[in-house]
């Protein structure tokens, strides 16, 4: 099985300002995210939105990260589609394209029961044989990825994690105690992420790392090497601006975030909407002792 580790950022997608992929936005962020530590890149998930993405430019934002990887960085692509022969071309593409996984939610606009979700998941393993990280995140996707398709799913060697991202952590901490050695949790609900480690995770597919992988990079640095009191005292500094991160525009504020770093990668494609002031102001605030950590 992929052994999954570290903070793997899960990638904003640049956008000059006639509304293209901005490839040189994008090198100079993957760049400055690799001198912060990441382990690895999950470009075209929800935060690299994906869904406002054509197939074409999908394809060249994956090929251009698989350019810049090295050896040894972990590559996730998320490949969702809304139908399972959608996700099996995505998948198909990316494999050949040389990824180590694909990281998949459920169907989107479907709501799959548990036994359809069983089902997809197959499909897609059997045309691909690929390995997956699946992405519960029931808030988005209106579903979740219950117990009944883990446990049918678990034993599955192309199975290999899952992306909790449904905040509530009683549920990671079941998921950790039910399928250890089979299916391996990975931090998904940023803001308890710290928790999501003392339970067993040893990956953190990141939102917040386009924004702040400093001081995340560190944070899980210092857990994995025992220090748990240091990395609580990381997460403290780290959490209020998390906190505003999941009250709303969550892809808006993540690249926000990079233009207070000195980083700017453009604006989101409609739908999404501009910050207001307001919200601007409330996220500046909360990052300003991430921007001032030394």
């Amino acid at each position: 099985m992929l052994k999954l580790s570290g903070v793997m950022p899960a990638l904003v997608t640049p956008f000059d300002t006639t509304g293209e992929v901005d490839f040189v936005a994008f090198e100079k962020h993957l760049t400055l995210l690799r001198a912060a530590g990441v382990s690895g890149w999950v470009p075209c998930g929800s935060s690299g939105e994906y869904n406002l993405m054509s197939d074409d430019e999908r394809d060249h934002v994956l090929r251009f990260v698989k350019g810049f990887a090295k050896p040894g960085e972990t590559l996730i692509a998320g490949t969702n589609a809304p139908s399972t022969a959608g996700v099996i071309a995505n998948t198909q593409r990316a494999k050949d394209l040389g990824y180590h996984a694909v990281l998949l939610a459920v169907p989107f606009y479907t709501k799959p029961t548990q036994a359809e979700i069983i089902r997809h998941f197959n499909a897609v393993i059997d045309a691909t044989d690929m390995n997956i990280v699946l992405y519960s995140y029931p808030g988005k996707d209106g579903v979740e990825i219950g117990y009944e398709a883990l446990d049918a799913l678990a034993d599955n060697p192309r199975i290999i994690g899952i992306k909790e991202s449904s905040g509530v952590l009683q549920r990671a901490i079941g998921i950790s105690q039910r399928y250890v050695g089979r299916i391996q949790l990975v931090s998904g609900s940023d803001d308890i992420a710290w928790d999501f480690m003392q339970w067993g995770a040893d990956s953190w597919i990141c939102g917040p790392a386009n924004c702040m992988a400093k001081l995340v990079c560190q944070m899980d640095a210092a857990f994995r090497a025992g220090d748990h009191v240091r990395a609580k005292e990381i997460m403290q500094v780290l959490w209020p601006a998390m906190n505003v991160l999941e009250s709303g525009k969550f892809v808006q504020k993540l690249k926000y975030g990079c233009e207070l770093q000195g980083n700017p990668v453009g604006d989101c494609r409609m739908p999404f909407g501009p910050l207001t002031d307001a919200e601007k102001a409330e996220f500046a605030a909360a990052m300003q002792p991430i921007l001032n950590w030394a």
